[in-house]
């Protein structure tokens, strides 16, 4: 079982870079989204933490953030 949720993160983690970089290219806003919504779920792991790691759920902010310039 351990297994599996770590190939869901990587997955995850992997296509929120690929989105990244095709808003990035693209200058897409929904690409930004994507990537964001990709990053909640494995950056959300992080938050049970008890130290500096907590700082990895501000993460899906930046391509919130872009999506919102983007947008704009």
């Amino acid at each position: 079982m351990g297994e599996s949720i770590g190939l869901i993160f990587w997955v995850l983690i992997i296509v929120s870079l690929l989105f990244y970089i095709k808003g990035l290219l693209t200058k897409s806003w929904v690409a930004y989204c994507i990537s964001g919504l990709a990053l909640l779920l494995p950056s959300l792991y992080f938050l049970g933490a008890e130290n500096w790691s907590r700082i990895v759920t501000l993460i899906p902010l930046l391509p919130f953030y872009q999506a919102f310039l983007t947008k704009k």
